[in-house]
Protein backbone atom coordinates (compact mmCIF):
# COMPACT_ATOMS: atom_id res chain seq x y z
CA UNK A 1 0.00 0.00 0.00
CA UNK A 2 1.47 3.21 -0.68
CA UNK A 3 1.82 6.01 1.68
CA UNK A 4 1.69 9.98 1.32
CA UNK A 5 5.40 11.60 1.59
CA UNK A 6 5.38 14.53 2.95
CA UNK A 7 8.23 17.08 1.71
CA UNK A 8 10.15 18.06 5.16
CA UNK A 9 10.27 21.44 5.48
CA UNK A 10 9.65 24.08 8.03
CA UNK A 11 5.95 24.41 9.44
CA UNK A 12 4.13 27.99 10.70
CA UNK A 13 1.14 27.28 13.82
CA UNK A 14 -2.29 28.58 12.59
CA UNK A 15 -1.90 31.30 15.13
CA UNK A 16 1.36 32.70 13.42
CA UNK A 17 -0.44 32.63 10.22
CA UNK A 18 -3.03 34.90 12.10
CA UNK A 19 -0.42 37.39 13.45
CA UNK A 20 1.65 37.45 10.28
CA UNK A 21 -2.15 38.85 8.53
CA UNK A 22 -2.55 41.14 11.37
CA UNK A 23 0.81 42.24 11.59
CA UNK A 24 0.59 43.41 7.76
CA UNK A 25 -2.88 44.67 7.94
CA UNK A 26 -1.78 46.82 10.60
CA UNK A 27 1.75 48.28 9.03
CA UNK A 28 0.26 48.76 6.23
CA UNK A 29 -2.88 50.89 7.41
CA UNK A 30 -0.14 52.73 9.72
CA UNK A 31 1.94 53.67 6.52
CA UNK A 32 -0.88 54.70 4.74
CA UNK A 33 -1.25 57.08 7.53
CA UNK A 34 2.16 58.36 7.63
CA UNK A 35 2.16 58.86 4.28
CA UNK A 36 -1.66 60.56 4.43
CA UNK A 37 -0.17 63.21 7.00
CA UNK A 38 3.33 63.87 4.80
CA UNK A 39 0.78 64.66 1.73
CA UNK A 40 -1.40 66.62 3.85
CA UNK A 41 1.67 68.42 5.71
CA UNK A 42 3.41 69.24 2.05
CA UNK A 43 0.28 70.37 0.89
CA UNK A 44 0.43 73.04 3.70
CA UNK A 45 3.59 73.61 2.88
CA UNK A 46 3.37 74.19 -1.12
CA UNK A 47 0.15 76.35 -0.20
CA UNK A 48 1.99 79.05 2.50
CA UNK A 49 5.68 78.92 0.38
CA UNK A 50 3.63 79.64 -2.71
CA UNK A 51 1.55 82.43 -1.16
CA UNK A 52 4.84 83.92 0.60
CA UNK A 53 6.57 84.17 -2.92
CA UNK A 54 3.56 85.86 -4.72
CA UNK A 55 3.09 87.96 -2.00
CA UNK A 56 7.11 88.98 -1.41
CA UNK A 57 7.16 89.51 -5.29
CA UNK A 58 3.99 91.40 -5.18
CA UNK A 59 5.31 93.64 -2.01
CA UNK A 60 8.54 94.29 -3.99
CA UNK A 61 6.80 95.17 -7.30
CA UNK A 62 4.84 97.31 -5.24
CA UNK A 63 7.54 98.94 -3.77
CA UNK A 64 9.71 99.04 -7.16
CA UNK A 65 6.49 101.33 -8.28
CA UNK A 66 6.86 103.49 -5.09
CA UNK A 67 10.36 104.08 -5.93
CA UNK A 68 9.55 104.87 -9.39
CA UNK A 69 7.00 107.61 -8.63
CA UNK A 70 8.89 109.02 -5.61
CA UNK A 71 11.96 109.65 -8.13
CA UNK A 72 9.19 110.76 -10.56
CA UNK A 73 7.80 112.54 -8.50
CA UNK A 74 11.02 114.34 -7.51
CA UNK A 75 12.12 114.34 -11.14
CA UNK A 76 9.08 116.24 -12.00
CA UNK A 77 10.00 118.34 -9.13
CA UNK A 78 13.65 118.93 -10.81
CA UNK A 79 11.54 119.91 -14.27
CA UNK A 80 9.27 122.82 -12.58
CA UNK A 81 12.05 123.64 -11.09
CA UNK A 82 14.41 123.94 -13.95
CA UNK A 83 11.79 125.47 -15.60
CA UNK A 84 10.77 127.81 -12.56
CA UNK A 85 14.35 128.44 -12.80
CA UNK A 86 14.82 129.04 -16.67
CA UNK A 87 12.34 131.72 -16.34
CA UNK A 88 13.32 133.30 -13.81
CA UNK A 89 16.60 133.90 -15.24
CA UNK A 90 14.86 135.38 -18.60
CA UNK A 91 13.03 137.56 -16.41
CA UNK A 92 16.16 138.94 -14.44
CA UNK A 93 18.33 138.89 -17.63
CA UNK A 94 15.42 141.17 -18.99
CA UNK A 95 14.87 143.21 -15.96
CA UNK A 96 18.96 143.47 -16.16
CA UNK A 97 18.59 145.21 -19.66
CA UNK A 98 15.29 147.20 -19.54
CA UNK A 99 14.56 150.26 -17.52
CA UNK A 100 11.39 150.72 -16.60
CA UNK A 101 7.89 149.89 -17.43
CA UNK A 102 4.43 151.39 -18.44
CA UNK A 103 2.37 152.88 -15.66
CA UNK A 104 -0.80 151.16 -14.90
CA UNK A 105 -4.10 152.84 -14.10
CA UNK A 106 -5.20 152.06 -10.94
CA UNK A 107 -8.85 151.54 -11.09
CA UNK A 108 -8.96 149.01 -13.58
CA UNK A 109 -6.90 146.64 -10.58
CA UNK A 110 -9.35 147.86 -8.13
CA UNK A 111 -12.28 146.49 -10.36
CA UNK A 112 -10.41 143.21 -11.25
CA UNK A 113 -10.28 142.87 -7.34
CA UNK A 114 -13.20 143.37 -6.37
CA UNK A 115 -15.08 141.63 -9.11
CA UNK A 116 -13.09 138.69 -7.67
CA UNK A 117 -14.41 138.89 -4.58
CA UNK A 118 -17.98 139.09 -5.60
CA UNK A 119 -17.68 136.18 -7.88
CA UNK A 120 -16.39 134.62 -5.11
CA UNK A 121 -19.00 135.05 -2.76
CA UNK A 122 -21.41 132.63 -5.30
CA UNK A 123 -18.89 129.88 -3.56
CA UNK A 124 -21.19 127.07 -1.79
CA UNK A 125 -21.13 124.82 1.68
CA UNK A 126 -17.86 124.31 3.30
CA UNK A 127 -15.93 125.84 -0.07
CA UNK A 128 -16.62 129.80 1.86
CA UNK A 129 -13.54 129.73 3.20
CA UNK A 130 -11.14 132.74 4.11
CA UNK A 131 -8.32 131.33 2.25
CA UNK A 132 -4.65 133.37 1.17
CA UNK A 133 -7.15 134.41 -2.34
CA UNK A 134 -8.73 136.04 -0.82
CA UNK A 135 -6.84 137.72 1.77
CA UNK A 136 -4.39 138.47 -1.13
CA UNK A 137 -7.63 140.04 -3.02
CA UNK A 138 -8.43 142.09 0.21
CA UNK A 139 -4.73 142.96 0.49
CA UNK A 140 -3.97 144.12 -3.14
CA UNK A 141 -7.24 146.21 -2.86
CA UNK A 142 -5.37 148.11 0.13
CA UNK A 143 -2.51 147.94 -1.81
CA UNK A 144 -4.04 149.89 -4.77
CA UNK A 145 -5.52 152.49 -2.60
CA UNK A 146 -2.22 152.91 -0.41
CA UNK A 147 0.27 155.69 -1.64
CA UNK A 148 3.86 154.71 -3.58
CA UNK A 149 5.91 152.51 -1.64
CA UNK A 150 9.93 153.19 -1.33
CA UNK A 151 12.07 150.42 -2.14
CA UNK A 152 16.31 150.24 -2.04
CA UNK A 153 17.75 149.68 -5.62
CA UNK A 154 19.79 146.14 -6.02
CA UNK A 155 20.92 146.77 -9.75
CA UNK A 156 24.41 145.75 -8.16
CA UNK A 157 23.94 142.22 -7.57
CA UNK A 158 21.90 141.52 -10.85
CA UNK A 159 24.82 139.72 -12.22
CA UNK A 160 25.91 137.90 -9.12
CA UNK A 161 22.36 136.91 -8.95
CA UNK A 162 22.41 135.79 -12.58
CA UNK A 163 25.91 133.25 -11.91
CA UNK A 164 24.39 132.07 -8.92
CA UNK A 165 21.64 130.76 -11.10
CA UNK A 166 23.47 129.39 -13.62
CA UNK A 167 25.35 127.41 -11.16
CA UNK A 168 22.37 126.37 -9.13
CA UNK A 169 20.87 125.57 -13.14
CA UNK A 170 24.14 123.58 -13.88
CA UNK A 171 23.50 121.33 -10.48
CA UNK A 172 19.77 120.73 -11.44
CA UNK A 173 20.72 119.34 -14.45
CA UNK A 174 22.90 116.95 -12.92
CA UNK A 175 20.31 115.58 -10.67
CA UNK A 176 17.59 115.88 -13.05
CA UNK A 177 19.96 113.49 -15.26
CA UNK A 178 20.70 111.25 -12.47
CA UNK A 179 16.85 110.62 -11.71
CA UNK A 180 16.09 109.99 -15.61
CA UNK A 181 18.77 107.25 -15.82
CA UNK A 182 17.66 105.83 -11.85
CA UNK A 183 13.57 105.99 -13.86
CA UNK A 184 14.90 104.00 -16.48
CA UNK A 185 16.70 101.55 -14.35
CA UNK A 186 13.74 100.95 -11.95
CA UNK A 187 11.20 100.72 -15.07
CA UNK A 188 13.26 98.19 -16.37
CA UNK A 189 13.15 96.55 -13.56
CA UNK A 190 9.45 96.89 -13.02
CA UNK A 191 8.76 95.41 -16.27
CA UNK A 192 10.84 92.14 -15.50
CA UNK A 193 8.75 88.96 -15.06
CA UNK A 194 8.50 84.84 -14.46
CA UNK A 195 8.72 85.18 -18.69
CA UNK A 196 11.13 87.61 -19.13
CA UNK A 197 14.14 86.15 -21.29
CA UNK A 198 17.18 88.43 -19.66
CA UNK A 199 16.33 87.03 -16.42
CA UNK A 200 19.47 84.92 -14.65
CA UNK A 201 21.09 84.02 -11.02
CA UNK A 202 23.65 86.45 -10.33
CA UNK A 203 26.66 86.29 -8.36
CA UNK A 204 26.19 87.53 -4.65
CA UNK A 205 23.25 89.90 -5.77
CA UNK A 206 22.38 91.11 -2.06
CA UNK A 207 26.06 93.03 -1.56
CA UNK A 208 26.00 96.75 -1.39
CA UNK A 209 28.21 98.83 -4.17
CA UNK A 210 30.47 100.99 -2.87
CA UNK A 211 29.75 105.05 -3.28
CA UNK A 212 25.65 103.90 -2.17
CA UNK A 213 24.18 106.35 -0.08
CA UNK A 214 21.23 106.32 2.67
CA UNK A 215 17.33 107.11 1.53
CA UNK A 216 17.26 110.38 3.84
CA UNK A 217 21.04 111.44 1.99
CA UNK A 218 19.17 111.05 -1.58
CA UNK A 219 16.27 112.77 -0.37
CA UNK A 220 18.31 115.18 1.14
CA UNK A 221 20.71 115.91 -1.69
CA UNK A 222 17.60 116.57 -4.03
CA UNK A 223 15.97 118.94 -1.53
CA UNK A 224 19.09 120.88 -0.74
CA UNK A 225 18.73 121.36 -4.55
CA UNK A 226 15.61 122.42 -4.77
CA UNK A 227 15.54 124.26 -1.50
CA UNK A 228 19.22 126.05 -2.70
CA UNK A 229 17.18 126.89 -6.41
CA UNK A 230 14.05 128.28 -4.53
CA UNK A 231 15.80 130.54 -2.22
CA UNK A 232 18.29 131.76 -5.37
CA UNK A 233 15.02 132.29 -7.12
CA UNK A 234 13.33 134.08 -4.59
CA UNK A 235 16.45 136.57 -3.75
CA UNK A 236 16.06 136.94 -8.24
CA UNK A 237 12.53 137.88 -8.15
CA UNK A 238 12.98 140.43 -4.88
CA UNK A 239 15.68 141.59 -6.73
CA UNK A 240 13.78 141.82 -9.71
CA UNK A 241 10.95 143.83 -7.85
CA UNK A 242 14.25 146.16 -6.05
CA UNK A 243 15.37 147.36 -9.91
CA UNK A 244 11.60 147.74 -11.10
CA UNK A 245 10.31 149.50 -8.17
CA UNK A 246 12.88 152.32 -8.06
CA UNK A 247 12.02 153.41 -11.69
CA UNK A 248 8.12 153.12 -10.94
CA UNK A 249 7.15 152.13 -7.42
CA UNK A 250 3.62 152.07 -7.91
CA UNK A 251 3.76 150.37 -10.66
CA UNK A 252 5.71 147.73 -9.33
CA UNK A 253 4.03 147.42 -6.06
CA UNK A 254 0.70 147.14 -7.76
CA UNK A 255 2.25 144.27 -10.29
CA UNK A 256 4.13 142.51 -6.87
CA UNK A 257 0.84 141.97 -5.55
CA UNK A 258 -0.91 141.04 -8.85
CA UNK A 259 1.96 138.23 -9.08
CA UNK A 260 1.60 137.22 -5.40
CA UNK A 261 -2.44 137.09 -5.81
CA UNK A 262 -2.34 135.22 -8.87
CA UNK A 263 -0.14 132.56 -7.38
CA UNK A 264 -2.70 132.57 -4.42
CA UNK A 265 -5.12 131.89 -7.17
CA UNK A 266 -2.98 128.96 -8.73
CA UNK A 267 -2.20 127.82 -5.40
CA UNK A 268 -5.76 127.07 -4.38
CA UNK A 269 -6.54 126.07 -7.78
CA UNK A 270 -4.02 123.39 -7.97
CA UNK A 271 -5.30 122.83 -4.17
CA UNK A 272 -8.72 122.43 -5.42
CA UNK A 273 -8.06 120.77 -9.10
CA UNK A 274 -6.08 118.35 -5.88
CA UNK A 275 -8.96 117.88 -3.88
CA UNK A 276 -10.73 117.31 -6.81
CA UNK A 277 -9.31 114.84 -8.44
CA UNK A 278 -8.51 113.05 -4.52
CA UNK A 279 -12.33 113.03 -4.52
CA UNK A 280 -12.78 111.85 -8.08
CA UNK A 281 -10.36 109.12 -7.42
CA UNK A 282 -12.52 108.24 -3.94
CA UNK A 283 -15.58 108.41 -5.84
CA UNK A 284 -14.63 105.62 -7.99
CA UNK A 285 -12.77 103.02 -5.59
CA UNK A 286 -16.48 104.04 -3.56
CA UNK A 287 -18.27 102.63 -6.81
CA UNK A 288 -15.68 99.68 -7.38
CA UNK A 289 -16.13 99.12 -3.56
CA UNK A 290 -19.84 98.99 -3.95
CA UNK A 291 -19.57 96.77 -6.31
CA UNK A 292 -17.42 94.46 -5.00
CA UNK A 293 -19.26 94.38 -2.06
CA UNK A 294 -22.50 93.95 -3.58
CA UNK A 295 -20.80 90.66 -5.19
CA UNK A 296 -20.00 89.39 -2.06
CA UNK A 297 -23.19 90.38 -1.13
CA UNK A 298 -24.80 87.91 -3.56
CA UNK A 299 -22.23 85.09 -2.64
CA UNK A 300 -23.07 85.49 1.19
CA UNK A 301 -26.51 84.98 0.10
CA UNK A 302 -26.02 81.71 -1.97
CA UNK A 303 -23.83 80.04 0.34
CA UNK A 304 -26.63 80.79 3.00
CA UNK A 305 -28.63 79.23 0.94
CA UNK A 306 -26.51 76.14 -0.08
CA UNK A 307 -26.54 75.84 4.11
CA UNK A 308 -29.97 76.13 4.29
CA UNK A 309 -30.45 73.33 1.98
CA UNK A 310 -27.71 70.85 3.61
CA UNK A 311 -29.23 71.77 6.52
CA UNK A 312 -32.55 70.81 5.26
CA UNK A 313 -31.04 67.69 4.07
CA UNK A 314 -29.95 67.04 7.35
CA UNK A 315 -32.75 67.74 9.28
CA UNK A 316 -34.61 65.29 6.61
CA UNK A 317 -31.86 62.42 7.30
CA UNK A 318 -32.39 62.44 10.98
CA UNK A 319 -35.92 63.14 11.02
CA UNK A 320 -36.07 59.36 8.43
CA UNK A 321 -34.01 57.72 10.68
CA UNK A 322 -36.34 57.80 13.29
CA UNK A 323 -38.63 55.55 12.16
CA UNK A 324 -36.59 52.63 12.34
CA UNK A 325 -37.75 49.89 13.63
CA UNK A 326 -37.30 48.38 17.31
CA UNK A 327 -33.78 48.11 18.27
CA UNK A 328 -32.17 49.10 15.12
CA UNK A 329 -33.27 52.79 16.38
CA UNK A 330 -30.30 53.11 18.23
CA UNK A 331 -27.90 56.22 18.65
CA UNK A 332 -24.75 54.89 16.49
CA UNK A 333 -21.68 56.45 14.89
CA UNK A 334 -24.06 58.46 12.10
CA UNK A 335 -26.68 59.88 14.36
CA UNK A 336 -24.09 61.64 16.23
CA UNK A 337 -22.32 62.60 12.56
CA UNK A 338 -26.00 63.99 11.70
CA UNK A 339 -26.32 65.19 14.83
CA UNK A 340 -23.27 67.39 14.87
CA UNK A 341 -23.75 68.47 11.19
CA UNK A 342 -27.01 70.01 12.27
CA UNK A 343 -25.37 72.07 15.38
CA UNK A 344 -22.30 72.95 12.62
CA UNK A 345 -24.50 73.90 10.29
CA UNK A 346 -26.84 76.11 12.30
CA UNK A 347 -23.55 77.75 13.62
CA UNK A 348 -22.47 78.62 9.92
CA UNK A 349 -25.85 79.65 9.00
CA UNK A 350 -26.17 81.97 11.91
CA UNK A 351 -22.58 83.51 10.98
CA UNK A 352 -23.38 84.03 7.79
CA UNK A 353 -26.43 85.94 8.44
CA UNK A 354 -23.84 88.02 11.10
CA UNK A 355 -21.39 88.68 8.09
CA UNK A 356 -24.48 89.74 5.22
CA UNK A 357 -26.07 92.19 8.05
CA UNK A 358 -22.71 93.49 8.36
CA UNK A 359 -21.94 93.86 4.57
CA UNK A 360 -25.50 95.04 4.14
CA UNK A 361 -24.52 97.86 6.62
CA UNK A 362 -21.34 98.52 5.44
CA UNK A 363 -22.94 98.80 1.70
CA UNK A 364 -25.59 101.80 3.38
CA UNK A 365 -22.42 103.44 4.46
CA UNK A 366 -20.69 103.54 1.43
CA UNK A 367 -23.51 104.72 -0.68
CA UNK A 368 -24.31 107.46 2.06
CA UNK A 369 -20.82 108.23 2.18
CA UNK A 370 -20.77 108.44 -1.80
CA UNK A 371 -24.14 110.84 -1.76
CA UNK A 372 -21.77 113.30 0.27
CA UNK A 373 -18.65 112.70 -2.20
CA UNK A 374 -20.54 113.58 -4.96
CA UNK A 375 -22.04 116.78 -2.95
CA UNK A 376 -19.04 117.96 -2.47
CA UNK A 377 -17.14 117.87 -5.83
CA UNK A 378 -20.27 119.60 -7.13
CA UNK A 379 -18.91 122.63 -4.59
CA UNK A 380 -15.23 121.92 -5.96
CA UNK A 381 -16.40 122.06 -9.35
CA UNK A 382 -18.56 125.29 -8.94
CA UNK A 383 -15.60 127.14 -6.63
CA UNK A 384 -13.01 125.81 -9.07
CA UNK A 385 -15.33 127.68 -11.99
CA UNK A 386 -15.47 130.88 -10.24
CA UNK A 387 -11.38 131.15 -9.40
CA UNK A 388 -11.21 130.02 -13.32
CA UNK A 389 -13.38 133.06 -14.20
CA UNK A 390 -11.56 135.30 -11.80
CA UNK A 391 -8.56 134.33 -12.99
CA UNK A 392 -9.94 135.51 -16.26
CA UNK A 393 -11.10 138.76 -15.40
CA UNK A 394 -7.87 139.07 -14.14
CA UNK A 395 -6.10 138.86 -17.23
CA UNK A 396 -7.37 142.32 -18.01
CA UNK A 397 -4.27 143.30 -15.91
CA UNK A 398 -2.00 142.12 -19.16
CA UNK A 399 -3.63 142.23 -21.48
CA UNK A 400 -4.66 145.56 -23.49
CA UNK A 401 -8.11 146.49 -23.55
CA UNK A 402 -8.42 146.51 -27.31
CA UNK A 403 -7.17 143.28 -27.71
CA UNK A 404 -8.66 141.61 -24.81
CA UNK A 405 -11.46 138.77 -25.38
CA UNK A 406 -12.83 137.32 -22.24
CA UNK A 407 -12.68 133.05 -22.16
CA UNK A 408 -15.36 132.33 -19.75
CA UNK A 409 -18.63 134.26 -20.08
CA UNK A 410 -19.25 136.24 -16.88
CA UNK A 411 -22.96 134.77 -16.68
CA UNK A 412 -23.67 132.09 -18.85
CA UNK A 413 -20.33 130.68 -18.17
CA UNK A 414 -19.81 129.66 -21.91
CA UNK A 415 -16.25 129.42 -23.38
CA UNK A 416 -15.52 131.03 -26.11
CA UNK A 417 -12.50 129.22 -26.89
CA UNK A 418 -11.37 125.46 -26.33
CA UNK A 419 -11.46 124.82 -23.04
CA UNK A 420 -9.08 121.77 -21.95
CA UNK A 421 -10.48 118.45 -20.90
CA UNK A 422 -10.42 119.22 -17.28
CA UNK A 423 -12.44 122.63 -17.40
CA UNK A 424 -14.73 121.60 -20.18
CA UNK A 425 -15.89 118.17 -17.42
CA UNK A 426 -15.92 121.43 -14.62
CA UNK A 427 -18.21 123.10 -17.26
CA UNK A 428 -20.36 119.89 -17.61
CA UNK A 429 -20.84 118.89 -13.90
CA UNK A 430 -21.86 123.32 -13.23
Amino acid sequence: MATLRIKPSQRFQLPDWHTNNYLLSTNAERHRDVSHQIRQEARVLRNETNNQTIWDEHDNRTRLAERVDTVNRWKEMLDKCLTDLDAEIDALAQMKESAEQNLQAKNLPLDVAIECLTLRESRRDTDVVKDCVEEELHKEVEVIDATKKALQQKISQTFEKLCLLQEVRQQLNWDHRDKMETLDIDRGCLSLNLKAPNISLKINPTRVPNGSSTIQQWDDFSQFNKNRAEAEMKEATELREAIALTIAETNNELEAQRVATEFAFRKRLREMEKVYSELKWQEKNTLEEITELQEDIRHLEEDLRRKLLNLKLCHTRLESRTYRPNVELCRDQAQYGLTNEVHQLEATITALKQKLAQAQDALDALYKHLARLQADIACKTNSMLLDTKCMDTRRKLTVPAEKFVPQVDTFTRTTNRTLSPLKSCQLELA
